[in-house]
């Protein structure tokens, strides 16, 4: 049980890291981590959602949904529970951090669109954990208590792909580069390195 969970861990963290290697949730990556603040509170704010959109849809799923036969609509399902879960981060945030509201702006509500959230949510529904994370013996049924887990280190691997971005671009900003390469151009490199440095955990 323990070498299970430790595997689901490192996958999510590092070999199958949503944003360096599945792709997913670029949008807030490249938009929300010019400074390292925004992007660590951008990361909670995933992480969080995520945790908590599994803990309500993974029931969901298995006990209303499937029993009912309506499993075909989970994606519909899914997206209105992860918009409503966004609007209450939404409201929360808005209320307790207004200057962390304001530079999250428009990629805030975006969290409801997050193709790493609604991954999550999907991944862990159908599969195994070897499925999930390869090299970890077949057979090991995917529980709510590993997904809950595969969930919460989906968002810590979000998170700190965030937040490594977020300090790599701000030293590039106090660096001289040529003005061709400034902006949108040097954060492409910066994240094609990142993904490639990541993409060493998947040959572990």
């Amino acid at each position: 049980m323990f070498e299970t969970i430790l595997m689901i861990v490192i996958a999510a963290v590092f070999s199958q890291n949503f944003i360096l290697v599945k792709f997913l949730g670029i949008c807030p990556f490249l938009g929300v981590s010019k400074k390292t603040n925004s992007a660590l509170m951008m990361g909670i704010a995933v992480t969080a959602v995520m945790l908590l959109a599994t803990l309500v849809t993974y029931p969901l799923y298995t006990f209303v949904m499937v029993p009912l036969g309506i499993e075909y609509l989970e994606i519909i399902f899914f997206i209105f529970i992860i918009a409503a879960l966004v609007q209450m981060l939404e409201k929360f945030i808005q209320k307790f951090s207004p200057s962390l509201y304001q530079s999250m702006g428009i990629y805030l509500p975006l969290i409801t669109t997050n193709c790493a959230i609604l991954g999550v949510a999907e991944l862990v529904l159908k599969a195994e954990v070897a499925t999930v994370v390869p090299g970890v013996t077949a057979g090991i049924a995917m529980n709510l208590g590993y997904a809950l887990i595969y969930a919460l280190c989906a968002g810590l691997g979000f998170t700190l792909a965030m937040v490594l971005m977020g300090g790599v671009r701000e030293r590039i900003e106090n660096l001289p580069a040529a003005k061709c390469m400034k902006g949108f151009p040097i954060t492409m490199v910066v994240a094609s390195f990142m993904a490639m440095a990541f993409y060493v955990f998947t040959l572990i």
